[in-house]
């Protein structure tokens, strides 16, 4: 894989081949929300491929919706000829259209998740994690009564509700009620998502609707907007400027990292095949490494693509709240996913780090917010 487009093939085969629950979605009708976001990237164009991979079997139709503040990606603009795509600007925290239509599946995935824009738009990001979602819930109740109930209901949480893990509670299960901050910089981002969670497990269990939860690890790779503001879009902006990687820490907190193209996989599970009111942890249980050693292998493997000559740099950051409540280690417990989904990622660190700096250098710009 020398090419974006390589890169991107390749991973639409791997969700593809590694989704056979993505049948239970032929000849029905998908919502997205949130769609033009870094997970939707590939959470709509799996089930397109998908079509193109099994024309005997009744097209998955994709509905995006999304406020596009952050501007409509190249990727999704080159789908509007699709057939089975329909993409739609609509603020998910307004009153739902009237003419939305029936849904069968539905992922609410309309969020803003970088810690620089959800400190930066608070209120909006507790809305969409919110009253979007309330707005959803109640949509699949009054289905659930017309006689046309939902099929599947994906919530994205985040691996944030959990804060800063105490030493036995890592890795992390499901099952830890967390150490967060309510009032701390980063509290709109992970008491919403905490908030609808409980508004999830509420809804499906006075309901008996099917709705699951995922609680996202450190995703990244292609369709994370290099203007994005976390980690590695940072360091391939530096990279492919020919700048030194600058981190604005000392760089120890660790992580584990989940390439996207198997997080994708673990979401549809998640949504497919997960129990109702239940949350799935979808990430890594290793690697965990330190974002100071995640820079030095992009260093590396920059090197080794591009020629890159830079060097790493550590300095503090100007905004004193850059690590307020930034947990000192991240790391998911899988067994869940693993038991119940046969959810199973296998694209290594190093080589996702090289398709991402591969898809990173045809994708130098994007909108900023």
């Amino acid at each position: 894989m020398n090419s974006a487009a390589e890169v991107v093939w390749a991973d639409l085969e791997h969700i593809c081949e590694n989704l056979p629950e993505m049948q239970r979605m032929s000849g029905k009708r998908l919502l997205i929300t949130g769609g033009a976001g870094f997970l939707g990237h590939y959470l709509v164009q799996a089930p397109l491929y998908w079509n193109e991979l099994n024309p005997q079997s009744a097209p998955i139709r994709v509905v995006i919706w999304d406020n596009f503040m952050r501007g409509v990606p190249g990727w999704l603009a080159r789908l509007e000829n699709d057939s089975n795509i329909a993409i739609r600007k609509y603020d998910i925290t307004e009153r739902l259209p009237d003419d939305m239509g029936a849904f069968d599946f539905i992922i609410h995935g309309a969020s803003i998740a970088s810690p620089t824009f959800y400190r930066r738009h608070p209120i909006a990001t507790m809305d969409a994690n919110i009253t979007g979602l309330r707005n959803l819930l109640d949509y699949s109740v009054t289905q659930l009564r017309s006689g046309a109930p939902i099929e599947g209901f994906l919530f994205y949480s985040t691996s944030e509700i959990y804060g800063d893990p105490s030493p036995e509670n890592l890795p992390t299960p499901e099952t830890y009620r967390g150490n967060v901050s309510c009032t701390g910089p980063r509290a709109c981002y992970d008491e919403s998502k905490r908030y609808g969670e409980t508004l999830v497990v509420n809804f499906a269990r006075e309901y008996g609707l099917p709705l699951r939860t995922a609680r996202p690890f450190n995703n990244y790779g292609p369709g994370l907007k290099i203007t994005d503001r976390r980690a590695l879009p940072d360091f391939a902006r530096n990279v492919l400027a020919g700048e030194d990687i600058v981190l604005l820490s000392d760089g120890l907190p660790t992580r584990t990292f989940c390439y996207v193209a198997d997080a994708i996989v673990g979401y549809y599970k998640v949504m497919l095949a997960g129990r109702d009111a239940e949350a799935y942890n979808i990430g890594v249980a290793a690697p965990e490494i330190s974002i100071r050693e995640l820079a030095e292998r992009v260093v590396r493997l920059a090197e080794g693509l591009f020629g890159y000559d830079g060097k790493l740099v550590c300095q503090p950051s100007e905004d004193k709240d850059y690590l307020t409540d930034n947990p000192n280690r991240r790391c998911p417990a899988i067994e869940k996913a693993k038991q119940e989904l046969g959810y199973d990622p296998s694209v290594d660190l190093d080589e996702g780090l090289r398709r991402s700096l591969i898809w990173y250098s045809e994708n130098r710009e994007a909108e900023d917010s």
